[in-house]
């Protein structure tokens, strides 16, 4: 089946590429498709369904859309839904101009900012609080065929912040996954392989649930 992939991140592409093999996965650039609708949502699931249905109303095919980021538990889960835009704690939600910072600086602030929370010993007082470092990364999916045909699938990816940016490591993966450390193999979501990567994470989660529906299609 084609499936179009609401997204110009090419490194998301390559992840459901590999996850959904018996599928032919396309995005908008593809095919020469201005495609960049506003992400106005408040929460993960929204933006993910803004991104869904602008792209089905174009293409009028099945469209899987994900909206995704980090969320790190002591700072009340932020950046969460701004994660590609964040700019450290003086522009959480983004710049204004809407100009964006590199990756590598964006994990220098966030790795600055948890520190600077822990120094004060400013946390929260929540449950999912797993350690001082403790984080998660999140990912709504959609899958949808129409207005009336819509299957929704969220699912949470969980870690640790890296202590210093000089401890980063790995080269694969993208965004955030140098800095986060996962105990259970002993290295970042960078370090580990592809195939590693797609069993534990949120998005691989969230694609096997959609998997499940499109099988039955």
């Amino acid at each position: 089946m084609k499936i179009y992939l609401a997204t110009g991140n090419k490194n998301k592409k390559k992840e459901m590429v590999e996850l959904l093999p018996e599928h032919t996965i396309v995005i908008p650039s593809d095919e020469g498709i201005d495609f960049d609708p506003e992400e106005t949502g408040t929460t993960f699931y929204e933006n993910s369904l803004i991104k869904a249905k602008a792209l089905y109303e174009i293409v009028h095919c099945p469209v899987i859309a994900d909206d995704s980021g980090i969320c790190v538990d002591a700072l009340n889960g932020a950046p969460g839904i701004y994660s590609s835009r964040y700019a450290g704690p003086d522009f959480m939600k983004g710049k204004p101009d809407g100009s964006k910072i590199s990756q590598e600086e964006q994990n220098i602030f966030l790795i600055s900012q948890l520190n600077e929370a822990l120094k004060q010993e400013n946390l929260p007082k929540a449950e999912y609080l797993n350690g001082k470092r403790s984080c998660h990364y999140t990912c709504a999916m959609v899958l949808y065929m129409g207005a009336d045909r819509i299957v929704i699938a969220q699912e949470t990816f969980e870690g640790t912040l890296i202590d210093d940016i000089n401890q980063q490591a790995g080269s694969g993966g993208f965004g955030y996954d140098p800095i986060v450390y996962l105990p259970q193999y002993n290295k970042t979501v960078a370090e580990i392989t592809a195939e590693e990567k797609n069993a534990i994470s949120h998005r691989g989660k969230a694609v096997k649930i959609i998997q499940k529906i499109l099988k039955n299609l």
